[in-house]
């Protein structure tokens, strides 16, 4: 039998807690009934709903115990505040596996696919853990630290923010030897008074938490690098570059289609790597030298990072294509649908641009949020990346998406709507044998929907026979 990763004295002891109960050990750990296992410790989180109302039903589904503020049912912990009790849990496993050597990632783009990128090649070199999802904000990075096995040797953490101040504080917890910021640009920037400047600063926070002579990873070719780099140095950090021009840490010499994926050609501190990724988006040219430095920093063989990257497949909703087979024929969907911001969609465009397309290319667009004053004029900007990719046809939901509507020639207008729900019909009957289709738009844009609905075809067009 393998060893829990928690039991109630380690929970005791960790939190400060008062056992109500008998004695118990947790396999896991869970917030959510919906995906609960047996053998976790449910914690009762205070959210839309008081977590305190799941824990019978946590219980009944195989809990080991519970981690709340009040006595009941079933073994339980009790602690005066659970989120609170969480961090501390967190804090213990990291203390516990003093021999794991952590990474972080934070960035306006790319880092969850980056941080599971990471992941892939750290799966590979010996036992290691990361988040799940994009478990990235102060529950989120709380939670993958208390799931951490003591036995782990290498990890790695997203961390996210949509304020300032709210990095600093999970990269203390998770302390890690190795961060890296993908890129910055203007994405949550309504949150910041001084704009893009504000989300940059916001980024750097993740240096806290670094001891000094740790790594900082940066993206040499977004124009925050500068401010960036003097962030880190004085934090007393050693820097790593990537980018397209010498003298970068890791250079990127050419990103290509190549098939159903890239081909990626570049430098790593001085020596020639050639690479085949199933990815297709062209960001990952500079996304797999982040990837391949960040698994260098945390004592993985290049040969591991190479191979590792060379199996990652796209995520869902960020970039997986899916052929759809349609009556006459069939489509390709590019499924970029689980969040957008200008530096985001802007690179998806090129993407398609860059792919040869024996049919039509349409993109349907849903509204880029949290970009305040900016709004405006980053939806409207969007009709240059639209015509350098040389798309036929643009399908446009939500009030944001209007200005990019009207910055369109009337030539490329596929379909306007006010909302997803209602664009959706007028995107699905356009669609052709042959199209390449782009789908991308924030997550509260509901652009998942378009998706699924063109997904959804192919399951009519075999009924159709």
């Amino acid at each position: 039998m393998s060893e829990p990763l928690w039991t109630s004295s380690e929970i005791l002891a960790a939190t400060g807690g008062a056992l109500s109960g008998e004695a118990f050990a947790a396999t896991g750990v869970s917030i959510d009934t919906r995906t609960i296992e047996a053998g976790d410790l449910f914690v009762a989180l205070a959210g839309l709903r008081d977590g305190h109302e799941f824990i019978d039903q946590a219980l009944a589904k195989g809990a080991a115990g519970a981690l709340a503020t009040k006595p009941g049912a079933g073994a339980r912990v009790i602690v005066g505040d659970v989120l609170v009790a969480l961090e501390q849990l967190g804090l213990a496993a990291r203390e516990r596996a003093p021999q794991a050597r952590r990474g972080a990632v934070t960035g306006s783009v790319g880092k969850t696919s980056v941080t599971q990128a990471i992941a892939a090649g750290l799966a590979l070199a010996g036992p290691s853990h990361t988040s799940v999802h994009s478990y990235n904000n102060h529950i989120g990075v709380p939670l993958t630290l208390a799931r951490m096995p003591r036995g782990t040797e290498r990890a790695v953490f997203e961390i996210g923010m949509n304020h300032a101040d709210e990095i600093v504080p999970l990269s203390r917890m998770v302390r890690p030897q190795a961060a890296v910021i993908t890129t910055v640009g203007p994405v949550h920037v309504e949150n910041f008074p001084h704009g893009e400047i504000g989300v940059a600063r916001a980024k750097a926070e993740i240096f806290a938490g670094v001891p000094a002579g740790g790594v900082a990873i940066l993206n040499a070719d977004n124009p925050w690098f500068d401010l960036l780099r003097g962030e880190a140095e004085r934090a007393n950090l050693r820097v790593w570059s990537f980018g397209s021009a010498a003298p970068c840490d890791a250079r990127l010499i050419e990103v290509a289609p190549d098939g159903e994926g890239l081909r990626v050609a570049a430098e790593l501190h001085g020596r020639k790597i050639d690479l085949t990724l199933r990815q297709t988006g062209v960001q990952w040219g500079l996304n797999s030298l982040s990837v391949l430095l960040m698994l260098k920093a945390l004592d993985v063989d290049l040969a591991i990072g190479l191979r590792a990257l060379s199996e990652f497949a796209p995520l869902e909703g960020r970039g997986a294509e899916l052929t759809v087979a349609v009556p006459g024929g069939a489509f390709t969907l590019i499924d970029d649908s689980f969040n957008a911001n200008s530096l985001s969609t802007t690179a998806a465009l090129k993407t398609l641009g860059a792919r040869p397309a024996s049919g039509r290319r349409i993109v349907a667009l849903t509204d880029m949020l949290e970009l305040g004053q900016m709004s405006a004029g980053l939806h409207a900007g969007l009709a240059e990346p639209i015509d350098e990719a040389k798309v036929d046809l643009v399908f446009c939901a939500g009030p944001l998406m209007r200005s990019l509507w009207e910055a369109l020639p009337s030539t490329r207008r596929g379909g306007y709507a006010d909302s997803a729900a209602e664009l959706e019909p007028r995107l699905v009957d356009a669609i052709r044998p042959g199209d390449v289709v782009l789908v991308k738009g924030s997550k509260g844009s509901k652009a998942s929907a378009l998706a699924k609905a063109l997904a959804g075809l192919s399951v009519e067009a075999g009924e159709l026979g």
